[in-house]
């Protein structure tokens, strides 16, 4: 049985149950913390209706510098040729924010970078020794001042029922980060593979923030912890005539910092996104 915990924010144990569940399944979520839930509301509600109005298409994403919007089926998983049914927008602090919203998404995403930075220590301070002190510095000084850590603003559209057959709203992956941080999306769907090969729903309780491992952090920790596969599925009956809104913290280093394996993060990077067909 996969053993992915929800976390107390607030408990005493907090930080070594979260690490424990990062280290098991590469999920852990998280309740009690300190993001208020009106906030997130309120970010969702101006998302949607970014992604009902023709305008964004005046947004359309840079390649070069991965920040905008990103029309219907623009990406697909490594491996794959499929595009995933989502369209989507990156948000960064230095890039746009579209006309007539207001400010909440950058203070969402000021307030969703300092949780990560905590739960980066966390993990810091449950992670071995002889794994730590390879660190070319610590884990939330990696993300100090980086460019690169964005949100990606999600929609997946109700269904039409003429999808291909292989299609689906987020085929099987990994993240690429250091972590991802994810409210609670407007609808479940998220799912994670175990050692087993099953797939388990991921808990998508009002108010919690979903946390899971990326490849860099697997990189960073020598394979201590590990990014695990996950999808998000087609809906069936009436919940497939509804969208789905999600709104992850992908949380990256500063490009300049070294891997293991000698490249930077930067490097790694720009590989996988060309992996799955974005750059």
């Amino acid at each position: 049985m996969l053993e992915l915990l929800t976390v107390d924010y607030a408990s005493p144990e907090a930080g070594l149950q979260l690490a424990e569940s990062l280290r098991h399944t590469g999920f852990a979520v998280i309740k009690n913390h300190p993001i208020a839930a009106t906030l997130v509301d309120h970010v969702y509600s101006e998302w949607q209706q970014f992604f009902a109005a023709d305008t964004k298409i005046n947004y359309l994403y840079d390649k070069a510098i991965q920040e905008g919007y990103f029309p219907f089926a623009s990406e697909n998983a490594k491996y794959t040729h499929v595009k995933d049914l989502k369209e989507f927008y990156h948000f960064y602090p230095w890039g746009r924010l579209p006309q007539g919203m207001s400010g909440q998404t950058s203070e969402l995403f000021v307030a969703m970078n300092a949780l990560a930075a905590h739960v980066l220590d966390w993990i810091q301070a449950h992670t071995p020794t002889e794994i730590t002190q390879a660190f070319p510095m610590s884990l939330s000084e990696m993300i100090n001042a980086s460019k690169r850590t964005l949100m990606r603003f999600i929609h997946y559209p109700a269904l039409s029922g003429f999808e291909a057959a292989d299609s689906v709203r987020a085929a099987p992956h990994e993240d690429i980060g250091l972590l991802t941080l994810l409210p609670a999306a407007t609808t479940k769907g998220l799912q994670v593979l175990d050692a087993r090969g099953q797939w388990h729903e991921v808990p998508c309780d009002y108010g919690t923030i979903i946390v899971n491992v990326g490849d860099t952090l697997s990189a960073i920790t020598q394979g201590y912890y590990q990014a695990t596969t996950h999808q998000v599925t087609n809906p069936l009956g009436e919940l497939a005539k509804k969208p789905r809104l999600s709104m992850p913290l992908f949380l990256h280093p500063r490009d300049e910092v070294i891997l293991p394996d000698g490249r930077t993060a930067g490097q790694y990077l720009l590989q996988r996104l060309t992996e799955i067909g974005v750059a």
